[in-house]
């Protein structure tokens, strides 16, 4: 059985800088990582692939360069890496990203029974948590987003059992396979590679899968197919901070202090 790792190759945005004149990323200097959510569903199919034999696929849409993403998970452990990548592509929104993805999963399951489809539950560089979902509505699964814990997985009856993290509480569900599962940070500790692994993914293929191979419509991906777009990236502006009173030595007259100000500026109600 099939399990595939959806994962992105994004900006390091603990590095990003932003062009002020442009008001667009400035991507030359910057490294580029896995999403550190992706990180997780990829470990994850490793899991899963160590307790239950399943054979593991890493699957990534991007430019050329994404392949180092991909180089990543094949050190890491997986069976194939595959990676969608085509001109037509470019400039995806989270519609037409997520039809690409589906019609590689879809070609995926066309030779091989598919059980399970891993994202993280959101990227960094976008974080709109949409991208997973939508896969799921395109091939027909069923969705458990938000997993921090697989539960139990029946493979003669194909059922799935997972706990989802929400605010405040946890939720217990089951769903048949195959499925589409968003991940959490505290689902599991991702692996290292081995040196071996590591040496050996040098020369390890990655499959580049173009348009050519997917035959979708081009009017369905890239810029075309995408009905939102970036029009503008900028830094908020922040007012700069100023510091009040003695602080801890002396709090209450502190907070006196501030309360005089904030009333002196109408911005507390009384």
């Amino acid at each position: 059985m099939l399990v595939v790792a959806c994962i992105k190759q994004v900006p390091d945005t603990t590095q990003v800088q932003i062009d002020p004149v442009t008001n667009t990323l400035v991507r030359e200097g910057i490294p580029f990582i896995i999403n550190p959510y992706d990180t997780h569903a990829l470990e994850e199919s490793l899991n899963l692939k160590d307790r239950f034999g399943f054979r593991a696929v890493a699957l990534s849409m991007g430019p050329p360069n994404a392949e180092a993403a991909l180089k990543k998970a094949l050190a890491l452990g997986v069976d194939e890496a595959v990676l969608c990548s085509d001109r037509c592509f470019g400039g995806a929104d989270t519609l037409s990203t997520s039809n690409v993805l589906a019609a590689a999963i879809g070609k995926l399951a066309a030779t091989e029974e598919l059980g399970i489809v891993l994202c993280g539950k959101q990227t960094i560089d976008g974080d709109t948590a949409q991208v997973g979902p939508g896969i799921a509505v395109r091939l027909g699964f069923s969705q458990l987003t938000l997993v921090d814990r697989i539960e139990a997985l029946d493979l003669a009856n194909k059922r799935i059992r997972v706990r989802r993290k929400l605010e405040g509480r946890y939720e217990i569900v089951e769903a048949s396979l195959p499925v589409m599962i968003t991940v959490v940070r505290e689902l599991n500790r991702p692996r290292y590679p081995t040196v071996p692994m590591r040496l050996s993914s040098v020369d390890a293929a990655v499959k580049v899968w173009n348009n050519e191979v997917l035959q979708l419509d081009v009017t369905s991906v890239g810029l075309k197919g995408s009905p939102t777009w970036v029009s503008r990236i900028f830094s908020p502006e922040r007012d700069k901070g100023e510091i009040i009173g003695d602080g801890l030595k002396n709090p209450v007259g502190t907070a006196h202090l501030l309360l005089d100000q904030l009333l002196a500026k109408d911005l507390l109600a009384v």
